[in-house]
């Protein structure tokens, strides 16, 4: 039987706001408290993960096991079928500034155009077909671990639209929708996304009865 969470304190082993901001209302009714690595001044563990599912579990055990608290790890990203899936496990990599000395950074902006770019060059018949994926890991400090998968598809829409989200949210439409993830209300995203299919099952295991 997999380890259940009880009440109290969860660390989220993330240092982006936007993450923490929602996994944090998916929690709130099950009365998990939860703090950010970021704020606990926890190191990011080098992500050497091949895998969504790696990538989670080695974010998690860092901060469980820094933190002596149970953590919750979250790997997610954006896989598009006419680039053979990527950049999927590398998503955040794409965003990286670093060409320049003073640059170093993420831009949403520049990742979003790579794709499109790479769109482009396939022609106005590229297959814009693209899916989110979300992997939620939780770890113990005894490095017990739980392991919960989500996806959403959709279609890579351009030019970007919206100012809600973060990522590539401005250019993802979800499939049944003509409105972008950062056009979307956030309770209505939080509903249909990829994270909160992982969420659903990791509450029925988590929480349920």
């Amino acid at each position: 039987m997999t380890r259940r969470l009880g009440g109290g304190r969860l660390v989220i082993a993330t240092h982006n706001a936007g993450k923490l901001k929602e996994i944090g209302a998916l929690l709130a009714p099950y009365g998990i408290d939860c703090l950010s690595a970021g704020a606990l001044g926890l190191p990011e563990p080098a992500e050497t993960g091949t895998t969504f599912v790696e990538n989670a579990l080695i974010k998690a055990h860092a901060a469980a096991k820094a933190s002596q608290i149970p953590a919750l790890a979250d790997d997610s990203g954006l896989s598009v079928a006419a680039l053979d899936g990527r950049p999927g496990v590398y998503t955040a990599d794409w965003a990286e500034r670093q060409w320049f000395e003073g640059a170093a950074g993420r831009d949403w902006y520049m990742a979003m155009g790579k794709v499109e770019g790479l769109l482009s060059e396939i022609g106005p018949d590229a297959d814009r077909a693209c899916w989110f994926s979300c992997t939620l890991a939780i770890a113990w400090p005894d490095g017990e671990e739980a392991v919960y998968e989500g996806r959403v598809d959709g279609t890579y829409s351009w030019p970007p639209r919206g100012t809600m989200g973060f990522g590539y949210d401005p250019v993802f439409v979800p499939e049944g929708r003509d409105v972008t993830f950062a056009q979307l209300d956030p309770e209505e995203k939080h509903r249909i996304s990829h994270r909160a299919d992982a969420f659903a099952k990791l509450v029925a295991e988590q929480f349920g009865s």
